[in-house]
């Protein structure tokens, strides 16, 4: 009998000990909380993937330093994608299953993405807040997933919403990427059109090198395009203008938030002034109206002894987001608990982006954008809040 009393008390210890162990959080402990991104640190695209990457670090840095949130410091963890499929894969595998992050932030491309987010599903991970404003990013529906981008279809029907009602265009056209991306652009532009009774006038797609594109802006001319949208980045968005310009046509472009970038205009040394964007973020300089813009650009200054861009400003956004989740969760932090503090979130960009709000069945913070112009070498904002 004492021997099966001591055999008893010993298998109650045994789950007492096992049993908060096997309910354990992956990436969480009591002094932190693990979260990783994969980012293309080298390859085509590698200053913007450093750019978000030194923007998510400095918030979590800030957090940090007074502490951490709810008691928990935060470690991220970043690995290098290349903007590269296969790599995505392999460094996701590795975030997932080797450092066992509790939730992926800020991975930036639809592709790197797409080709990530089955596995840390599969895991229970959420994949919040990536740098695509794809629509695949919160549809369809998956409960570990979250938007905080304004999507590029509903931008771009936006856009030409606008340029149609306030500009009198008539004959828009579209030049586009081969890709899903371009077709998603493409696809906003010419749903809007149809709405209001208008016709594509003209339309092209080209692969994301192509470095000619003579012909196609020969032909737009031809068909008098008074608008040409543009699903395109940045080499591909500076080119055509370039082209459109040295035919000494000044037919007006607008971009989709993609080739809203600062190498947009820097790299193109002038001949992007005019080009019209679309975006939700507001491009930071230092005489900004808003106080909380040039208080980061100092800060950011200061940290990485380099001017803060757009794209280190909403990795910044996605942190903050993510660490107001996470204080929301309180102490016991979990996947749920993460979950159902999110879908309460109602977040105001103190840097002049509209409110992101999410809920039980809405996983994208906001489709409000609006218009931006190149003018004087600057992204400068010049329509209202476009959108609900």
């Amino acid at each position: 009998m004492i021997r099966t009393l001591l055999a008893g008390v010993a298998a109650a210890a045994t789950i007492a000990i096992v049993a908060p162990v096997l309910a354990q959080t992956q990436g969480v402990t009591d002094k932190e909380i693990v979260i990783g991104s994969h980012q293309p640190l080298s390859g085509p695209v590698a200053a913007w993937g450093t750019q978000v990457t030194n923007g998510m670090r400095m918030r979590a840095d800030e957090a940090n330093a007074k502490g951490g949130v709810q008691g928990r410091t935060i470690k991220l963890i970043v690995e290098d994608n290349q903007y590269v499929q296969s790599r995505a894969a392999q460094v996701g595998s590795k975030l997932i299953k080797s450092d066992r992050v509790f939730a992926l932030l800020g991975a930036l491309g639809t592709p790197p993405n797409l080709v990530v987010m089955e596995e840390a599903f599969d895991r229970n991970v959420p994949n919040l807040f990536p740098f695509s404003p794809a629509t695949s990013m919160f549809e369809p529906f998956h409960k570990l997933k979250f938007s905080f981008l304004s999507p590029y279809y509903p931008q771009m029907r936006k856009g030409v919403e606008y340029f149609v009602k306030t500009k009198n265009k008539a004959r828009v056209c579209s030049l586009y990427q081969d890709n899903d991306f371009g077709q998603e652009v493409h696809k906003g532009v010419e749903d809007q059109l149809k709405a209001m009774n208008l016709p594509l006038v003209a339309s092209a797609s080209h692969k994301a090198d192509e470095k000619d594109f003579s012909a196609t802006i020969l032909k737009m001319r031809e068909a008098n395009c008074d608008l040409i949208t543009l699903g395109t980045i940045v080499q591909d968005t500076i080119l055509p203008v370039v082209t459109a310009r040295r035919m000494g046509w000044n037919v007006e472009f607008l971009v989709s938030v993609a080739g809203y970038t600062t190498e947009t205009i820097a790299a193109a040394q002038g001949a992007t002034e005019g080009l019209y964007s679309m975006t939700q973020i507001q491009a930071p300089y230092a005489d900004s109206p808003i106080p909380a813009v040039k208080e980061w650009l100092d800060r950011y200054k200061a940290a990485f002894n380099a001017d803060g861009t757009i794209q280190a400003m909403a990795g910044y956004i996605a942190m903050d987001l993510f660490l107001s989740g996470v204080d929301r969760a309180g102490r016991n932090l979990t996947v749920d608990s993460l979950i159902a503090a999110l879908e309460q979130t109602k977040y105001e960009d103190k840097f002049g982006g509209p409110q992101l709000t999410f809920g039980p069945r809405k996983r994208l913070g906001t489709e409000i954008t609006y218009v931006s112009q190149v003018r004087s070498g600057r992204w400068t904002k010049i329509s209202d809040f476009l959108g609900s």
